[in-house]
């Protein structure tokens, strides 16, 4: 059984609709969460859990939303994660996008940061909330 060593929440929107942040430019990673935890006492299998949550108000049309999370802070840093949801809308309501992800035997640093971003390959999409990204370190 792993023991837990530092957990972290990026809690950007806490309810529906309390946010109206639009993607402005197509497939470019757009920053909802980051989280940095703290990884003194680590051992041998280290291991992050990663989870988290997106509300996006969508135009009437063909869409792809992709989330992803790095190890790191830009875009091009370690890529961890990756999912593309595509939506056929004829919904006038908020979609929301949640996601489960883990991070298994990480290069330890003195603290591990992780990136959560969203992108969307057309216009019009906007981030209404909430959004919520977690993360949580283990090692045997």
């Amino acid at each position: 059984m792993g023991t837990y060593l530092d957990g972290r929440t990026s809690q950007n929107a806490s309810y529906a609709n309390s946010i109206a942040i639009p993607i402005t430019l197509l497939n470019t990673p757009q920053l909802f969460g980051q989280v940095g935890l703290i990884s003194e006492g680590v051992t041998t299998n280290p291991r992050v859990i990663l989870k988290g949550t997106i509300s996006l108000q969508l135009p009437l049309a063909f869409l792809g939303i992709t989330i992803t999370i790095v190890r790191g802070t830009l875009p091009t840093d370690p890529l961890v994660y990756s999912a593309t949801s595509t939506f056929n809308l004829s919904v006038l309501a908020p979609q929301v996008i949640t996601f489960s992800a883990d991070d298994f035997n990480p290069s330890v640093t003195p603290q591990l940061t992780y990136t959560a971003f969203v992108s969307s390959n057309l216009l019009g999409t906007i981030r209404v909330g909430p959004e919520s990204f977690d993360a949580i370190l283990v090692s045997d």
